[in-house]
């Protein structure tokens, strides 16, 4: 049986369940609400859940058993402990494959990761919520940003550290879709200042900033509201908002009718109206 994920401050009347073929112990992978919400811990808490060369690979396997996992309709993301959600790149670990490249260059090997809501791989549009519970750096940042939502216990900080140490940031390229250019380079360029949890929800980064006892709490609690709603419903929303985001209005429009055409003859699109007129809480299927 797998190891239960050490986060902070977890609910205690919230029933965990370890997935028992999981191979990773960096990266850890559970279940709660009857197998309906993944919870996904990063776990290298002494270096500040920062990734080794082996995370890509991991979390590909986290996103593809997330989105092969019918029944389960939203991922949480967090951090073991309470000091980081990821630091990012292992740089301690990065210096000494540099050294070992000697006079030729250190290139990563690259991993595709399927689930991704802003990526080449778009294969699952099922929302994720990243609970960020203390520092958000670079590759942290990254994570953070590619989930649906960020909530943020008040203690975290955040930033874009890679202008400090010569290290590239592709994922920066899609950045301004949640804040201002101005904001945008200012946390790319300006890589020696962090920024507050409360200063990332100013800057449109951040949904919302709790105290850290309450961090697991509300994102349960942000996960359960989506369980309520209609997951393919849900799912076309997230898709439109991201994929939408560079297109035409009149492109706009055309993938956004295709994608409503879809929801036609669903069992949930009989469902919905149905539990209104019976004034009762719908009981989606994704059928």
């Amino acid at each position: 049986m797998a190891d239960l994920a050490p986060i902070a401050y977890f609910p205690k009347d919230v029933v965990r369940t370890p997935v028992p073929d999981w191979p990773h112990k960096e990266l850890l992978y559970e279940t709660i609400e009857n197998g309906r919400i993944a919870i996904i811990t990063i776990n290298r808490p002494e270096r500040m859940n920062s990734s080794d060369p082996g995370m890509g690979a991991r979390w590909a396997d986290a996103w593809t058993r997330f989105a092969d996992t019918d029944e389960q309709w939203v991922a949480i993301i967090t951090g073991a402990g309470d000091r980081a959600f990821s630091a990012g790149q292992d740089l301690k670990i990065r210096n000494e494959l540099e050294a070992a490249a000697g006079a030729g260059a250190y290139r990563p090997a690259r991993v595709a990761r399927p689930v991704t809501p802003i990526g080449d791989k778009l294969n699952c549009w099922k929302p994720t919520i990243a609970a960020i519970n203390g520092f958000a750096i670079a590759g942290g940042w990254s994570t953070a940003q590619n989930t649906t939502f960020r909530i943020a216990a008040e203690h975290a900080e955040m930033n874009i550290a890679e202008a400090r140490w010569n290290q590239g940031a592709g994922f920066v390229a899609y950045v301004s879709r949640l804040m201002s250019m101005g904001h945008a380079l200012e946390v790319c360029i300006m890589g020696d200042r962090r920024i507050s949890a409360q200063r990332a929800y100013e800057i449109g980064f951040v949904n919302k900033v709790v105290p850290k006892e309450r961090l697991m709490e509300e994102a349960i609690d942000w996960a359960n509201t989506i369980l309520n709603m209609a997951p393919r419903s849900v799912r076309n929303f997230n898709q439109l908002i991201n994929q939408c985001f560079n297109m035409t209005v009149p492109q706009a429009q055309a993938f956004a009718s295709a994608l409503e055409y879809n929801l036609g003859g669903m069992e949930d699109s009989k469902e919905g109206p149905a539990a209104f007129a019976e004034k009762r809480r719908p009981v989606f299927k994704n059928r």
